[in-house]
């Protein structure tokens, strides 16, 4: 029988859940689960995707937990396990991503749903225009001090999978990086993600400063970092984000 008593401490993964139809089944999610937000507001908060509260979960008597290995500690998880059926993911690239929402779909009693999903996410993908002349850019994660998405991410194999060549590949995961290094790799590009720092435009004279030939534009960073659901969204966003680079700047 599939699990009627599931929480997730992955919002995009809750959103995953939700969009293969397991609404009454959900009974806890984090205060970051967001989406989709006529439905998250019923569910009970279990603290945030790092400060888990364990008391409320034992009161929910989960029959299944959808966690992640890097938004979720350790050793929070280690502790449920011991208790519960948890589903652990680890998502860098899309075929991870692809998997992942199958063995969800798997879990859950939702196989064939989760299949259609994944096939027309894969396809949507797979006819990005690419014309081979990557353009270079610095995707901006944090601020004070300035962390970048790098190597051995989800939101680098984004970057590449929408035609973007990312100049900070030669290191990993997600560096302090400084001015001077920015300035270093003269980027074409420069993202500043809406989360988790929720960059905005009033960030943007303060790049442009530092690299005055770069094109500086806000990026929607759930399109970039979540891997669930909301890559069904992806191929619309990367054509549209292309067609507004492509635009004279004002």
């Amino acid at each position: 029988m599939p699990p009627q008593r599931i929480i997730s401490l992955v919002p995009s993964q809750t959103e995953l859940l939700f969009d293969l139809g397991l609404d009454s089944e959900i009974v806890g999610i984090t205060k970051f689960c967001i989406h989709p937000a006529d439905k998250v507001k019923n569910k009970v908060l279990v603290g945030g995707t790092k400060t888990i509260d364990i008391d409320r979960i034992h009161a929910l008597r989960p029959d299944l937990i959808i966690a992640n290995k890097e938004e979720n500690t350790r050793e929070e998880i280690e502790e449920l396990q011991r208790q519960y059926p948890v589903h652990i993911t680890d998502i860098i690239t899309i075929s991870d991503a692809l998997n992942m929402i199958r063995e969800v779909g798997a879990l859950v009693g939702k196989e064939s749903e989760a299949e259609t999903m994944a096939v027309q996410i894969k396809t949507t993908l797979a006819i990005l225009p690419n014309d081979g002349q990557q353009q270079t850019v610095a995707y901006f994660i944090w601020r004070k001090p300035y962390m970048v998405a790098a190597n051995d991410t989800f939101i680098h194999t984004m970057l590449e999978t929408a035609g973007f060549r990312n100049v900070f590949a030669n290191r990993t995961r997600y560096p302090a990086v400084t001015p001077a290094d920015l300035q270093a790799a003269q980027p074409d590009l420069i993202f500043l993600s809406s989360e988790p720092f929720p960059f905005s435009e009033k960030h943007i004279d303060e790049f442009r400063t530092l690299c005055p030939s770069a094109r500086i534009l806000i990026v929607d960073g759930e399109v970039f970092s979540w891997y669930g659901s909301r890559l069904l969204r992806s191929s619309a966003y990367f054509r549209n984000l292309h067609n507004e680079i492509a635009r004279p700047q004002r």
